[in-house]
């Protein structure tokens, strides 16, 4: 039987295409538990590569022969053994090439829908990591939100659309993610905005993102506007776009609201999370498409693969914004939270623009889940 190689963008069609696939997962045990490829219809077998060296005979029995076999590991290498064994053993599997890294940086671009006079609206789905960037785009122009590091998955994909990236926003200063907004910006001559509650400490050049600024792309005049929204961050902001869409950064999801910790002030900011949340947020229209900034669990996407749901939808479903007692939210705010993201601080520090870690930093420090929400 032979071996195949599969690219992390194959399996991100399984994911988004609802497609059956077994995982065999050869990393070890704690790294699986806290982290690994989500699918509605996947199924998994955790056993570490060290418990395979003397061969897989024992597992074979646990191996479905009429599903599809992807091994899986870290950065592919023990996988391709392990494959190469099943293989010799008469099954025909894949292994994942690049590994766990290679599926954490994967961008899958999908469009969520029409702007007015012939704009379109694009989500960058991170299903590796649960981010979500945008691109707004009208009229030969661009605008990007929320950006990760990957700045070529961008420019590329405003070369093949046509258009020139004028307008690159962060929602907030990131924690969980590297951001690719001022790098985009530096690289295009864009413009970059940054909410300069947020920015105290940046050692870059930015552009203030502030309350009820408007930018225009293209001749037909498409707002971005910006509403300050704080509760994550003491500077999130929030956009509408085109008057269809809500995009929250990371202070409302589909499932969950944004935590407020991640600078080490949930007590300060908690009352700003649910004054956003209860108040402000309340005088939008219910119909306006929320598109958040991560999206915490396979469950939340779309049969399209994109991450969205109306506003109203999520004032009736989403226990966040469900709690009527502002003790009981202070306290499901800053109790229990789960575990932070991994190397959050360090990830603050790099985007004010104090250090610039090598790629192979870079990646170390996002592996793993989003964690940007309150469960």
């Amino acid at each position: 039987m032979t071996v195949t190689a599969w690219t992390a963008a194959q399996v991100a069609r399984k994911v988004i295409e609802n497609k059956e696939l077994f995982i065999l997962d050869v990393r070890n045990e704690d790294a699986f538990k806290d982290w690994k490829i989500e699918g509605h219809k996947f199924d998994y077998l955790n056993i570490p590569y060290f418990e395979l060296l003397d061969g897989v005979d024992e597992i074979l029995p646990q191996i479905p022969a009429e599903k599809e076999v992807l091994v899986v590991c870290a950065k592919e290498g023990s996988s391709i053994m392990v494959a190469e064994m099943l293989s010799d053993a008469g099954l025909s599997v894949g292994y994942l090439e690049g590994g766990m890294k290679s599926w954490s940086m994967y961008l899958e671009p999908i469009k969520v829908g029409d702007l007015n006079n012939g704009g379109e609206l694009y989500q960058f789905v991170r299903l590796g990591k649960g981010c979500l960037s945008y691109m707004a785009i009208n009229g030969g122009e661009a605008a990007i939100i929320d950006a990760v590091r990957f700045t070529d998955v961008f420019t590329d994909f405003a070369k093949e659309k046509g258009v020139e990236i004028k307008h690159v926003f962060d929602t907030h200063l990131h924690a969980d993610h590297i951001s690719g907004g001022r790098h985009i910006a530096e690289k295009t001559g864009a413009t970059y905005y940054l909410p300069p509650k947020d920015a105290e400490e940046v050692v870059f050049d930015y552009t203030a993102l502030e309350d009820g600024l408007t930018v225009t792309l293209g001749a037909s005049e498409i707002e971005v506007g910006a509403m300050y929204s704080p509760g994550h961050t003491i500077g999130s902001t929030s956009f509408v776009i085109d008057g269809k869409y809500l995009l929250t950064g990371d202070i409302l999801f589909i499932d969950s609201i944004g935590r407020p910790d991640l600078a080490g002030l949930a007590e300060d900011w908690v009352g700003d999370l649910r004054e956003t949340l209860y108040k402000r947020y309340r005088t939008l229209a219910g119909d306006l498409i929320v598109l958040p900034a991560h999206f915490m669990i396979i469950d939340e996407l779309n049969e399209d693969g994109t991450v969205a749901k109306r506003l109203g939808d999520l004032f009736a479903e989403n226990h966040g914004l469900n709690v009527q007692d502002e003790k009981q939210f202070r306290s499901m705010v800053t109790d229990n939270l789960p575990p932070q993201p991994n190397a959050y601080q360090e990830i603050r520090i790099v985007n004010m623009g104090k250090v610039t870690p090598s790629d192979e930093e870079q990646t170390e420090m996002e592996i793993g889940p989003n964690r940007c929400a309150v469960r």
